[in-house]
Order: C-alpha cells, then sequence, then structure tokens
C-alpha cells in the first residue's frame, strides 16, 4: 500500500503514541549528543538511528504505518539536532556570566530559536526540497529505511535484498566502531612530516558514517571537498607553518590549522554562502509566492494535493512575529539592572532586526548546505563563528568597544543573541533533511512541520537539566573548580574567545579577508566549469572541505569516489535503478550501524565518566592497531561492496 494510499484510507500518521515514542528517543538521542559535543565536540545525526529504533517498536502495535514512523524520526530528529546549541551556550559559563545554566533562560534561548528555525524553513521547502536538484544524503537515507522497513513485510524480493544490504552494513559499521572504541582498531590513520620549515600531513577517519555519506552526496561534492582539503592542509599549511616552533609536526600542523586556516576557511564559507543566498534568492521568493497562493486557494475553499499542504504561510508569519515577543524579553532582561541598561531599547531593537535578517539568511544557507553534503557534515560551527562575529560586530557598531564590566556584558548579550541565531542554524540544517524524507515517503508536510515544532519543545527542555548536572558534577575545561574529567566544549570555547577578540579588537581578520578573496575565485572557477558544461564544484563544499578537518572530509572524499565507480557498474545492469537503489542501501547501513553505535558509546562515556569506557588494550597497542584498522577498513568496504553487487545479480 503506498503513502498516498494509507492517507485515503485515514490510516496513522500524527498520532499521540507517535509524539509520545518522539519524545522518549528525544531524552536519550539528546542528553547523548550534549554529553558527546561537549566531552570531544562532534554529534551524530539522529534520525536514522530513531527511524530505526521507531521501527522496531511500532512494528509490535497494530496499525502502525511508514508515515507514523517518520513523525517519530522528526521529533527525535529535531529534537537531537538542537543539542548543538551546546556549542554557544557553555560560553556563558566560561566567561563567567553564568555560574549554571538557569532553566528558564537556557530553555527559552533554545526553544525561541529552535521555533523560529523550524517557521523559517517552511518556505524554503518548496525551494530546497521540491524544486531544487540537492542529493539530501541523510534525507535519503532515512527514506531508504523506512521504506524498507514498511516494505518488507509485504515480502518482494527486491525489498528483502534491501533489507539485507541494510542490516549487513548496519552490522558491520557497528562492529568496526567497537573494534576502534575498544583500540584494537585504529579510528584514524594520519601522518605527520616536515615540508622545509614548515608541516603538514595525511589523515583520514575510518568511519564508515562518513564513507556513507561520501557515497550519497556524489562526485560533485566529493571533489570539490578534496580541493578544499588540498587548498587548506597541502597549500595553506605548509607555507602557514614555515618557522613556527612546536614539540613536532603534528602539535605545529593542528595549531596553525585551527588559529589561521579555520578563519581562511570560514571567510570562504562566508563569501560561498553569500552566493548561494543570491542564487536561490529567486526560486526561495518563487516558493514563498507559491506559499501564498496555496494559502488563498485554500481559503477559496480549494481541495490543495496532499504534497502542497504546508503549515499556512500566515501562520509562519504570525507565529515568527509572536515568537519575536519573548525573545524580546528574554534580551530587555539580560540587559535589565547591568551595565548596558541604559542602551537596553536600542540593543533589544538591533538584536531583534538581527535575528531576522541573519536568521533567514542562516536557514536559507544552512538548508542548503544540509541538501549539498547531509546535516552531520554540514559546519554548523562555522556558522556559529560568523554569526557571533557578526553579533559581536553589531556591538561594536552600537557602543564602540568596551572594557571592564561592559565589556564583559556585551561578551554575554553578544552570546545570547548568537545562541538564539544558532538554534535557527541547527534546526533550518536538520528539518530540511526530515522534510526531504517526508517527500520521499509521502509525508503531509503540515503534519511533518508540527512534529519538527513538537521536537523543538521537547529538545529544550532536556537540554537544561542535562548541562546542569555536567556541569555541577565534571565542569568545563579553565572554569574556576571544574574537576579532573572537565569537559573541552571546544566550539563554545572558541565562539567566545572570538566574541572577545571582536570585542577586544584582536580578532584574526587578515585569514578571514584571505578566504573572502580565495571564495570569490572558487566561485569564478565553479561558473566557468558550469558554463562549459563540465563536473561542477560547489564553492560552499570547497568551503566546508577547507574548514573541516582532513579526518573529517578525506572519507567523505574517497567515499564519493567508491560511489561513483559502484553508480557507473550500476549503470549496465538489466534494472539499473534497482541497481543504484542497492547502493544507496548500502551506504544507508553504513550510516545506520555507525549512528547506532554512537548512540551507544555516548551512554556509555556518560555512565562510566571515561573517555575510553570500552578500551581493552592501551597506548602501546597504537602501532598494530592502525594496521588492523586500515586493513579491516578496506577490506570490509571492498566485501560490502562485492555482496551488494552479488545480491543485485541474484535479484534482477
Amino acid at each position: 500500500m503506498t503513502s498516498a494510499d494509507q492517507r485515503a484510507a485515514g490510516l496513522r500518521e500524527l498520532t499521540i503514541r507517535g509524539m509520545i515514542l518522539g519524545g522518549l528517543i528525544t531524552l536519550l538521542f539528546t542528553a547523548a549528543n550534549v554529553y558527546l559535543g561537549l566531552k570531544v565536540g562532534l554529534t551524530f545525526a539522529t534520525s536514522i538511528p530513531a527511524a530505526v529504533i521507531s521501527m522496531a517498536i511500532l512494528r509490535q502495535m497494530s496499525g502502525s504505518t511508514i508515515l507514523e514512523n517518520n513523525i517519530v524520526q522528526t521529533i527525535a530528529s529535531a529534537a537531537g539536532t538542537l543539542a548543538a546549541i551546546i556549542f554557544v551556550l557553555p560560553g556563558l559559563v566560561m566567561v563567567g556570566y553564568w555560574q549554571n545554566f538557569p532553566l528558564l533562560e537556557t530553555t527559552a534561548i533554545t526553544m525561541l530559536g529552535g521555533i523560529l528555525g523550524v517557521l523559517f524553513s517552511i518556505p524554503l521547502r518548496r525551494a530546497l526540497v521540491v524544486d531544487a536538484d540537492l542529493p539530501y544524503p541523510e534525507g535519503r537515507a532515512a527514506a531508504e529505511v523506512l521504506r524498507v522497513g514498511a516494505a518488507s513485510a509485504e515480502g518482494a524480493e527486491e525489498n528483502a535484498a534491501g533489507l539485507s544490504a541494510l542490516l549487513w552494513n548496519s552490522v558491520i559499521a557497528a562492529g568496526f566502531a567497537l573494534l576502534t572504541q575498544m583500540k584494537l582498531a585504529a579510528a584514524e590513520v594520519a601522518r605527520w612530516f616536515k615540508v622545509g620549515a614548515g608541516a603538514t600531513g595525511v589523515a583520514g577517519g575510518l568511519g564508515f558514517a562518513l564513507f556513507g555519506v561520501g557515497h550519497l552526496v556524489g562526485l560533485s561534492v566529493g571533489l570539490a571537498q578534496l580541493v578544499g582539503l588540498v587548498t587548506g592542509w597541502w597549500v595553506l599549511l605548509p607555507i602557514l607553518t614555515q618557522g613556527v616552533a612546536g614539540p613536532d609536526a603534528e602539535t605545529i600542523a593542528n595549531t596553525v590549522f585551527r588559529d589561521n586556516v579555520r578563519f581562511f576557511g570560514a571567510g570562504v564559507i562566508a563569501v560561498a554562502a553569500l552566493w548561494t543566498l543570491l542564487k536561490i534568492a529567486g526560486p526561495v521568493i518563487g516558493g514563498i509566492r507559491s506559499a501564498l497562493a496555496a494559502s488563498r486557494a485554500r481559503n477559496a475553499g480549494t481541495a490543495l494535493a496532499v504534497e502542497e499542504q504546508d503549515i499556512s504561510i500566515g501562520w509562519v508569519f504570525g507565529g515568527s512575529l509572536l515568537t519575536l515577543f519573548p525573545i524580546s524579553w528574554l534580551l530587555w532582561s539580560v540587559l535589565a539592572d547591568g551595565p548596558l541598561a541604559g542602551s537596553a531599547a536600542i540593543l533589544v531593537a538591533g538584536a531583534l532586526l538581527f535575528i531576522i535578517v541573519v536568521g533567514l539568511m542562516i536557514a536559507s544557507v544552512t538548508g542548503y548546505m544540509a541538501g549539498l553534503i547531509g546535516a552531520s557534515n554540514s559546519p554548523v560551527s562555522g556558522i556559529g563563528i560568523l554569526a557571533i562575529i557578526a553579533s559581536s560586530l553589531l556591538l561594536v557598531g552600537l557602543l564602540g568597544r568596551g572594557s571592564g564590566d561592559a565589556g564583559a556584558a556585551m561578551i554575554a548579550y553578544a552570546l545570547i543573541v548568537t545562541g538564539v541565531v544558532f538554534g535557527i542554524a541547527t534546526i533550518s540544517n536538520d528539518n530540511l533533511q526530515d522534510l526531504k524524507t517526508g517527500q520521499l515517503v509521502g509525508a503531509t508536510p503540515w503534519k511533518q512541520q508540527v512534529a519538527l515544532i513538537i521536537g523543538v519543545v521537547f529538545g529544550s527542555l532536556v537540554v537544561p537539566p542535562v548541562l546542569n548536572v555536567l556541569n555541577e558534577t565534571v565542569g568545563f575545561v579553565g572554569v574556576p573548580g571544574a574537576g579532573p574529567n572537565a569537559l573541552a566544549a571546544p566550539q563554545a570555547g572558541l565562539i567566545s574567545s572570538l566574541a572577545k577578540g571582536v570585542l577586544g579588537g584582536d580578532l584574526n581578520w587578515t585569514m578571514l579577508g584571505y578566504g573572502v578573496f580565495a571564495g570569490v575565485g572558487f566561485i569564478v572557477v565553479d561558473e566557468i566549469l558550469g558554463r562549459a558544461g563540465k563536473l561542477r564544484l560547489p564553492p560552499l563544499a570547497v568551503g566546508i572541505g577547507i574548514y573541516l578537518p582532513m579526518s573529517v572530509i578525506l572519507p567523505v572524499v574517497v567515499g564519493a569516489i567508491g560511489g561513483w565507480f559502484y553508480d557507473r557498474w550500476a549503470d549496465r545492469r538489466i534494472n539499473p535503478e534497482f541497481a543504484r537503489r542497492m547502493g544507496v542501501l548500502t551506504a544507508t547501513g553504513m550510516i545506520v550501524g555507525d549512528s547506532l553505535f554512537g548512540v551507544f558509546y555516548a551512554g556509555a562515556v556518560y555512565v562510566t565518566d571515561k573517555d575510553s569506557p570500552l578500551a581493552v588494550v592501551g597506548d602501546g597497542f597504537g602501532l598494530p592497531s592502525i594496521f588492523i584498522g586500515l586493513g579491516l577498513f578496506t577490506a570490509s568496504i571492498i566485501l560490502s561492496y562485492a555482496r551488494t553487487r552479488k545480491l543485485v545479480e541474484t535479484t534482477a
């Protein structure tokens, strides 16, 4: 039975049990993401693990449908993604403005930004999901998981083959991830070396999820990220490290990358994001016009097709305006009785305008980035960097540079405004992936958009108590009274340092400026390739390749090349569409296994309060683990694709 048939029959989609189940999964995933993000600076995508768990539970209940499963994963995905607010809010503790995380303020910052993210992304659905030809790797992967889970019960031979590919690769990916956390296999292979008086290296993460994402994003994005990798690590880094002192090549390379190259990458991302905004402005405006036309048609009594039924654009505008009132109260309460109280009116007005304008721009850019390379690999922290710089510059423009108590209050205010904008960024980054999943499985858009808001509310209620427990038990690095196992919270530390840098006048503007000029060059190259009918190199993907660590980018690039070779083989089969779908399911299984293990591992780290709770060998096993990890990873990838090809041949 198709999704359209299910709707026609009145079967379940947005249900009470689905909302409750999504909320329960939220508790697990949001808490796990908060802890893991503060510990190591990484979070995991929650939509696919949520879809798997939802299917396993709802299958035991009568009348469950693919549409109901989609609602559950939507709620859990939105809530789990909102945990990325930890990349900003701990900065308020680090700079001494907060001693803990006040429940009302923390919930308000998280929830209000998240709700605006949902509302701002609704008009983008038509432009970036329906009409744009973007890969949406995780959205497609989640849809395949839901389809296989729903169709496997029907016993079709192709669906059975697809389920086999999904499960096999999930087990392989989870098994390998377990070996890496036991320290029996290396999770990363790296080699650092001197280049004259400078330093650079080669580093690749042995992660099935990253390889799978590479397969799904395709060759164009993969090669663009390779261009960024080469630019950052093998052109800029050897130049910038010339004569830099340090204990070894690895330390020198990583320090200069963090302090200089990432700012260059942020500059490329900034200009590429603005270019992206210009390119998608027409489709976005067209999408808004289409939404207005649909709203008028609905008010006139015209029956709209299910796939056209977004939340009314009037509700979007009205909800956005209403949300600005509690944001105004939040910002006013922050300024009241403080050193900036005399400028409260102009600061609140400026912040509201900033949130609306920059928030809409960021929603568009992060939505586009998620469609281009996936929510997990989208450099939302890079958007956070640009947002904190912009909000700090706003304060400098309104008040000038501050010092003493006024300077500290300005830093805190910039972080809070950035927190709201960051909530918009994280949610729009994830929401369009979810809406793509919904489009592929035939969901009703407005019901899924309601589910997204429910997910934001659930996640906002979970984040503050988890942050307080962690702050009171282990603390954060650099904060007085922090314990020996204090959490690094690297992004929050960086973003708070940037606020100090802008307001203090010592930010690394040079590398940001160079990045902007380079971004213009990458845009020109991409446009020339497009006009010549060649394979394009999206400049935003190039910037991401510069900004993110090589260990993250390199496996994505390898996965994109591997997926291209598989697709060339698939196109020569009797049933190329089925063969390509099996490739997607192979990559999806890799993401599923890695993601589910990420949930388990985050829980293990939290329960044991150890960095490596599953380790069975010590550091002395490091060299053998590299050979074991690289050999097993390579062999497993080859075996996985060989098995998929055999399934295609025997099923066709």
